[in-house]
């Protein structure tokens, strides 16, 4: 996404953007998703949905989406140029990027940052920024990682997302609801010094996957999603979404680099970019891709009718963002399985990341505590706590985390977090427990 965890030494591009065969194009990505250097960065990305207008007694997002040009005008010069072309785009003074999702769901991308209490600082002191601009329209962030009150709506008039709903249209209600009425906290952390430490560090991030997703789980209703009772709605919509697209076969892979860049170009392309660059919808250049043809198809030439071109690298670099696993490679390990989170409790699993991927030997930990869990997403999105299981090894990685926090400041928000769930609260029930406290109810 959006969070760049960038060292002085840069990959340089194929010379002349040219990709001479597929053993190029994997190399390629090779270097390019899996940037190495010592692990020293940290960053993140936080997502809320966003009303326009007075608070709606049928539920926070009752009120209508925000209109872009209220969004152009409130943001100003830190306005994103996917909805104000000529706008500077800057910073926040934390550091962090403003940008928008399909539904009009609000990011900020962070700057990256050597320790994970100066991120939440940054993010802290953007958001508030972030919020004050928003007010003077009347906007409001909301803090919940799925749209209980509304149906989706694409407020985005962008190509990208239009062939994005049209290919996922087909596979159900769910690509609507994940681009429109879901919000997620990312959390980004570099890829590793060398293969071997590479490896380690994606191991543990998909092993620990489920346990974390669970327990971090506050999504329990969507509107307009199917029948069914999950915990986390935000990551039903994924695994229910397009499995070439958002579950690699992660688990067969002996070698991350490798297994990444093969299995980058055997998904379908969900876009092919028009020679115009950015082009409005409408304009009649359609983005719409060959069904089911894959980027080695492409390179290969066997597209070459239908598209009348072959791919140079700047196609390769889109084609990489149109990748959602759960952690996805992007220079840096993206992590992406976790639901946005009340309030500020953010700063909670950007804490737990940091201090379980702290040490090559509290790495091998935690891969050693969550591994019977390993590849359970469904039923760590379904259930969560409630499983036995893997509510087990959600507290032991928390308790984990908390032993090996940067700051007893850190350490307390996570031994709080394996409290609430050795109770099998999830976060929403550990805010609404903490505000009836501060009213002086007795919850």
């Amino acid at each position: 996404m959006a969070v760049t965890l960038e060292h002085p030494q840069r990959v340089t591009a194929l010379e002349h953007g040219e990709l001479s065969s597929r053993a190029a194009a994997e190399a390629y990505i090779e270097k390019i998703c899996f940037k190495l250097g010592p692990p020293t960065l940290i960053g993140a990305e936080l997502e809320w949905l966003t009303v326009q207008g007075e608070c709606s007694p049928s539920g926070p997002s009752a009120a209508p989406r925000p209109q872009l040009a209220a969004l152009v005008a409130a943001l100003g010069p830190y306005a994103p140029r996917s909805i104000a072309p000529d706008s500077p785009a800057l910073s926040l003074p934390g550091g962090s990027r403003v940008t928008l999702e399909p539904g009009g769901q609000i990011e900020l991308s962070s700057a990256p940052f050597a320790a994970a209490a100066q991120l939440c600082e940054g993010l802290q002191s953007d958001a508030r920024m972030l919020r004050d601009l928003l007010e003077s329209r009347s906007i409001r962030t909301i803090s919940a990682a799925a749209d209980a009150d509304r149906r989706p709506k694409r407020v985005l008039r962008l190509p990208r997302y239009r062939a994005m709903e049209q290919s996922f249209s087909g596979i159900g209600p769910f690509g609507k609801l994940m681009m429109c009425n879901t919000a997620a906290t990312q959390v980004s952390v570099d890829a590793g010094a060398d293969r071997a430490e590479v490896t380690a560090r994606w191991t543990a991030l998909y092993t620990i996957g489920p346990a974390l997703l669970a327990a971090f789980a506050c999504s329990p209703e969507l509107h307009g999603a199917p029948a069914g009772t999950w915990v986390s709605q935000r990551m039903r919509t994924w695994l229910r979404l397009d499995h070439a697209r958002t579950r690699p076969a992660v688990e067969s892979w002996p070698d991350p680099l490798r297994g990444y860049a093969r299995w980058a170009l055997d998904v379908p392309l969900l876009c092919v970019r028009h020679p115009n660059g950015v082009a409005a919808e409408g304009d009649g250049h359609g983005w719409s891709a060959p069904p089911e043809a894959t980027f080695a198809d492409w390179l290969s030439g066997a597209l070459d009718d239908e598209i009348g071109r072959r791919p140079d690298v700047g196609d390769l670099d889109y084609h990489l963002t149109t990748l959602f696993p759960p952690v996805r490679a992007s220079g840096h390990l993206e992590v992406r399985y976790l639901d946005a989170q009340p309030d500020d409790d953010w700063t909670v699993p950007i804490h737990v990341f940091d201090a379980l991927l702290s040490a090559p030997a509290v790495i091998a930990e935690a891969t050693a505590i969550a591994a019977p869990l390993a590849g359970r997403w469904l039923d760590a999105a379904r259930c969560g706590l409630a499983d036995p299981e893997i509510q087990e090894a959600a507290v032991a990685l928390l308790s984990l985390a908390a032993a090996h926090a940067a700051s007893p400041a850190a350490a307390h928000e996570i031994e709080s977090a394996a409290e609430r769930c050795r109770s099998g609260r999830t976060p929403t029930d550990e805010l609404v427990s903490r505000s009836a406290d501060s009213n002086g109810v007795v919850p």
